[in-house]
């Protein structure tokens, strides 16, 4: 009697080791398939919390939704925390769940090819290649820092960076600086610096909806509390996720709510009604992200900070000259630029079925099934991909969602002994109109600016224009029959062991 052959754990390639790579690894692993790699560009682990080091880096989303569901921890001492403690607590993740052996630290994956013929992924890091059967990019959306198209911005010989890629080793106390852009990173950064520097000059293109942020410390029972019942950390987590979900509601529904919340906080602290004026934006909130401080409006009150709104017509070897005819010669400038937003996946070349070019497929504004996987391109999935990143709550619920999904792909990919899975064209097109249709009915589109969630030509391929429940409900589980997939006529399902494939019904 013939014995039934077992198929391997499919091999897995992840790239990046942030939240998103850190995440999928650990559902792998929990669904019993050690068969992956974790390809990692630095030195060390943490994505946008690694690279985002600039003072008073923190995250604006409650800390209770921004931690894994599943490794809910007690010891946090604020109700926001800082960019430096979100390292820490990946750090903490990465070690108890053992994904450091799994790790390839300083390999950056520059082109990844799919052969049909053996269903395998040959990914390339300059000289080095590897394969893989599935292929996950968790490389997320804000990685690339984005630099303005100044004339001159070459030839300032003074100190100058990103704020990506903070300078610690530039003494900024009593310099004249300029700080281009005030989003979400500028809000954070100006205040602290404006405390050491002798003259900060912010130079505005568009203004910002800045709400406050309800900081506070823990009580000194609240956190014997989470870690003798966990369950009241969880129900706080259920709590925070339900105001983010209203949060949603509010931004097209109430706008005039929040304006007049930021519009308040503003008066308290900037007296000066010119002033005000520049810094209120002519755009309903939400379309451009509502960022929450405390210390913004007071530092721009401060004698030492200069608002600048004309624009900047070039950039000197020490200074900078605006449309009104203005020159200010500064010692350092600070970028508060953003990233490149909607070029997902950066400069890595990815090649699906008959030679397509993901870069090509694209050429229109990104778009992939349930912001995960893309026709053509088999056994490729993306994290916080494409109409996954949101205004409202956490992208660790995104990635959760996306994750368990992927990872029933790769089981079935394994029960079934499968050459690979892809998504049908069509299905991608109806799952991709109904994202449209939210987006095209949703602040992010008709409130009125630019902004990084759409393309030059208006496309929004960056947000999620719903609530996150319904996202959960629709990639709660795959639905096979949206896939077209091809059988191997024999052998494990393993890198390195190609064969001819046949295709097959689906569930």
């Amino acid at each position: 009697m013939a014995q039934t052959q077992v198929a391997a754990a499919p091999s897995v390639a992840i790239l990046g080791a942030g939240v998103a790579g850190i995440c999928m690894a650990i559902k792998l692993k929990q669904a019993g398939n050690t068969n992956f790699t974790i390809y990692e560009k630095a030195a060390e682990i943490g994505g946008t919390w690694r690279e985002n080091t600039y003072p008073g880096c923190s995250c604006d989303v409650p800390l209770h939704m921004y931690q894994f569901s599943f490794e809910m921890e007690s010891s946090w001492t604020k109700k926001y925390v800082q960019a430096a403690d979100i390292k820490a607590y990946l750090e903490f993740v990465v070690d108890k769940y053992g994904l450091r052996p799994f790790i390839r630290f300083n390999t950056e994956i520059d082109e990844a090819h799919f052969d049909e013929a053996s269903g395998l992924w040959h990914l390339k890091s300059g000289a080095a290649s590897f394969d893989a059967n599935v292929l996950v990019a968790g490389t997320g959306q804000l990685h690339r820092p984005l630099y303005p198209d100044i004339p001159g911005r070459e030839n300032f010989k003074g100190a100058s960076w990103h704020s990506a890629k903070w300078n610690h080793d530039y003494d900024l106390k009593g310099k004249k600086v300029a700080v281009i852009g005030t989003g979400a990173s500028v809000i954070q950064f100006a205040p602290e610096i404006a405390r050491e520097v002798g003259d900060l000059y912010i130079y505005q293109r568009t203004a910002s909806w800045v709400a406050p942020r309800p900081q506070r410390e823990f009580k000194s029972w609240e956190r014997p509390l989470y870690k003798a019942l966990p369950w009241t950390m969880n129900f706080q987590r259920y709590k925070v996720y339900w105001q983010g979900e209203m949060l949603f509601y509010t931004f097209h529904h109430m706008g005039d709510a929040i304006k007049k919340v930021a519009n308040d906080e503003m008066e308290l602290y900037v007296k000066d009604p010119v002033k005000r004026a520049r810094l209120t934006p002519d755009y309903e909130p939400g379309c451009k992200r509502v960022l929450f401080a405390n210390d913004w409006f007071p530092a721009l009150g401060r004698d030492n900070v200069h608002l600048v709104t004309d624009k900047i017509t070039r950039i000197t070897e020490d200074g900078i000259e605006t449309a009104d005819g203005n020159f200010q010669k500064v010692d350092a400038i600070i970028y508060g630029t953003g990233f490149d937003t909607t070029h997902f996946l950066g400069p890595m070349k990815v090649t699906g079925l008959a030679g397509r070019d993901l870069k090509e497929v694209w050429k229109g504004g990104a778009e992939a099934h349930h912001g995960m996987t893309v026709a053509g391109f088999p056994n490729f999935f993306m994290l916080y991909g494409p109409n996954t990143n949101l205004g409202h709550n956490s992208i660790i619920f995104m990635i959760e969602c996306q994750a368990n999904y992927i990872t029933r792909c790769v089981q079935k990919i394994a029960r079934e002994n499968l050459l690979y899975l892809d998504v049908k064209a069509d299905v991608q097109r109806a799952s991709n109109k109904v994202v449209q249709d939210d987006n095209a009915h949703s602040v992010y589109a008709s409130g009125g600016c630019t902004s990084w969630y759409k393309t030059a030509e208006g496309k929004v391929t960056n947000n999620w224009a719903n609530y996150t429940f319904k996202y959960w409900w629709r990639t709660r589980r795959p639905h096979f029959a949206e896939y077209n997939m091809r059988a191997r006529t024999s052998g494990a399902v393993t890198a390195g062991a190609p064969g001819e494939g046949r295709p097959v019904a689906a569930d």
